[in-house]
């Protein structure tokens, strides 16, 4: 493998982690927003600070808006090599405390349905 190879493979899979993060922010918008609708509540104090003063659709969009932003910027102007072990880590970061926990509380709900 030479070093064009290792870079474009480097680069794509810097790109595949960014599409994947992103999912994972729509996924936990969306899932928070369900979630909330259902009963359930939400773990993170700031937002339930920022649901009571803009509401809970409106800092969900502006939150997830942000963090996307934050992802593009990453992806845009960090290097593959530094890029790609930062993205894995947010990326499991996000299955752990929003993919997992949501899951699981929309499993058991359905469970009882």
């Amino acid at each position: 493998m030479n070093l064009v190879t290792s870079f474009d493979g480097q680069q794509l899979a810097l790109y595949r982690l960014f599409v994947l993060n992103m999912a994972l922010q729509l996924f936990d918008g969306v899932a928070t927003y369900q979630g909330l609708r259902v009963g359930f509540q939400e773990a993170n104090p700031i937002l339930v600070q920022a649901f009571s003063h803009i509401g809970v659709l409106q800092t969900l969009v502006l939150y997830k808006a942000y963090a996307c932003g934050l992802l593009v910027v990453l992806h845009r102007i960090t290097p593959a090599r530094i890029g790609v072990p930062i993205m894995r880590g947010l990326a499991a970061v996000y299955c752990l405390f929003s993919l997992g926990p949501w899951l699981g509380k929309f499993a058991s709900v359905a469970a009882h349905l």
